[in-house]
């Protein structure tokens, strides 16, 4: 591809031809503010409708100024980012975005975390300069997972694009014209009554506070204080490798032990790894997949641990409901065992325990909710925060996280295998599967316990591994876009896969609607997987079935993996939606 060179603000740089002058500006370190542009996780797919005009600059021999984001670079172009021209047009651009926003930025859910406060307080904007009437909408707040606030949307129409470009849902469009313009689902329905799978990619996105998550801290706070309550904590694998950004640490710092430590500050009497409980869905899923290889079974099995991509199937696959493993997800695995097993240890009631989940997952708010993850009427898992509720819980209780000594899950349901953390990364339950999948159909330890080959945080990947004469066939995908790709192969019958694994999420877990926000930023997501194979690689025992206080609890509970006790408590079903 050719090479094109221009001058911004008198320095000359060189890019590709096709580029556009934001494109060229990053490469000079020089910052242009930006709102409705947004380059995501694919590096393909960018919301550049140039609708914000926040971008603006000055191109010499051009009557009216630029959008930086939408307009493309050419030979010689002279470009200044930071004329006066340029600055006052951004400036009364955001005067005016403000003159129809609330002012209620201190009650906000995205305050300090709002790309337009931000802006903003950078142009020194101390005052409405524009006044007159502000659009005003009903709030929809129907979900378990997500509340849209239109009267706080700039239409900037990322959330649209991750959820019909990347996500293939289709559930936010533009509806209208001129100051009726909305992002919405059609007709304006609720969220709950749309086919949406509350993956959060759309409020991982948003600028503003249009979009966030339903806020379940005061719900938690009520529950530590509760003193006839027995209230223990599940954290998912990928919270450790981006909790740490909350206060500041690098991307990819596991911070394992510090939080630990944190949520025992808190108040919680039991601080437990959802890790164990990934080990469990293991010993199951795999337990199922042989048992399908071996009596004809429906293939491919697909990993059903990710509640995002199991709304998704149910409401655009229907046909395919009988594909997916009937395995709980590792959150649901974890509260049926606390309320039961662990609850006759305890000689406590399962009505008197509270099971929070810390997950980087919108949509497990939504699972938890479902009315199949209930036992005699209660629910397996009470309450979900996400990795950024957590974060917000520790400010609020004035705990000195970087300060914190490291501390141990507590024993039996804290303790895991390095197989369990990996969960939290694309390729990881297929990984974790495979190292016990294999052991178990060779009875020989298996010669690499690293799949390489299916890990990094390409949208679809591919491996086939020999397991005695047979060979086993397995796809990954990640983002609901390309499970889309994999669903579609198989239900034409072009597929001949025997395992797929599938995350709604960009990255897998990682990268969770509920996680830090980071607006698409591969480097983020490549910095978290690495952490979670870290930790992986660091761990005494790295196999599922080696986990010793599995095998205890199914000796002293379960039974025999994949058997009638087993199925009753940590198998599931799905419907049409």
């Amino acid at each position: 591809m050719s090479l094109i060179t221009l001058n911004i603000n008198n320095r000359q740089v060189q890019v590709e031809d096709g580029s556009t002058i934001l494109e060229a500006a990053k490469v000079l370190n020089i910052h242009i503010p930006t709102l409705c542009h947004l380059k995501l996780h694919d590096d393909k797919t960018i919301n550049h409708p140039g609708s914000c005009r926040v971008c603006v600059v000055e191109v010499e021999g051009r009557r009216n100024l630029a959008p930086a984001c939408s307009t493309p670079v050419t030979q010689g172009m002279s470009v200044k980012t930071n004329s006066i021209r340029a600055i006052k047009a951004r400036r009364n651009i955001v005067q005016l975005l403000l003159s129809d926003h609330p002012k209620d930025c201190l009650l906000c859910e995205k305050s300090t975390n709002c790309d337009l406060q931000k802006i903003a307080a950078d142009l020194g904007i101390r005052e409405i300069k524009y006044k007159g009437e502000i659009s005003s909408f009903p709030k929809d707040n129907s979900s378990y997972s997500i509340i849209r606030d239109f009267d706080k949307c700039i239409l900037c129409r990322r959330c649209e694009t991750v959820c019909n470009e990347i996500q293939t849902v289709g559930v936010l469009s533009a509806m209208n014209r001129g100051f009726k313009t909305t992002v919405a689902p059609a007709f304006d329905l609720p969220m709950m009554e749309t086919n949406c799978t509350f993956c959060g990619q759309c409020v991982a996105v948003c600028p503003t506070g249009a979009l966030t998550e339903v806020n379940y801290v005061p719900q938690v706070w009520n529950a530590i204080n509760d003193k006839d309550k027995v209230v223990i904590v599940q954290t998912a694998p990928a919270i450790r490798a981006a909790l740490g950004e909350e206060f500041g640490f690098e991307p990819g710092t596991p911070v394992t032990g510090k939080m630990v430590a944190a949520l025992r500050s808190l108040g919680f009497d039991k601080v437990f790894d959802t890790d164990f409980a990934a080990d469990l869905t293991i010993i199951e899923e795999a337990s199922e997949f042989i048992h399908r290889l071996n009596s004809g079974g429906r293939l491919p099995m697909l990993t059903s641990c990710c509640p995002g991509w199991i709304n998704f199937i149910e409401s655009n696959f229907p046909e395919l409901l009988d594909i997916p493993s009937t395995c709980k997800s590792p959150q649901q695995m974890f509260g049926i065992i606390a309320k039961t097993y662990f609850a006759q240890k305890l000689n406590v009631k399962p009505e008197n325990i509270v099971v929070v989940s810390i997950m980087p997952c919108l949509a497990k708010k939504y699972e938890a909710a479902r009315p199949e993850m209930k036992t005699n009427g209660v629910r397996d898992v009470d309450i979900v925060i996400s990795t950024r509720e957590l974060g917000k819980m520790i400010k609020e209780a004035g705990i000195d996280f970087i300060s914190l000594k490291d501390e141990d899950f507590d024993a039996p349901l804290g303790e895991s295998t390095g197989a369990g953390v990996i969960f939290g990364t694309s390729g990881g339950v297929m990984e974790a599967a495979l190292r016990t999948a294999h052991e178990w159909i060779t009875n020989k330890s298996i010669p690499d316990l690293e799949f390489k080959s299916i890990r990094g945080i390409e949208g679809v990947k591919e491996a086939s591994v020999k397991i005695n004469d047979m060979t086993v066939n397995v796809a990954i995908a990640n983002g609901l876009g390309n499970a889309r790709k994999l669903l579609e192969a198989i239900k034409s019958g072009k597929s001949n896969y025997h395992m797929i694994e599938i995350m709604a999420c960009p990255g897998g877990c990682i990268g969770g609607g509920g996680q830090p926000y980071i607006h698409g930023n591969i480097e983020i997501l490549e910095k978290r997987s690495e952490a979670l194979y870290k930790e992986d690689k660091n761990k005494a025992l790295r196999k599922s079935h080696d986990n010793p206080y599995i095998d205890k609890l199914y000796k002293e509970f379960l039974g025999e993996p994949y058997g009638e006790k087993a199925h009753e408590l940590l198998h599931t079903y799905y419907t049409k939606k």
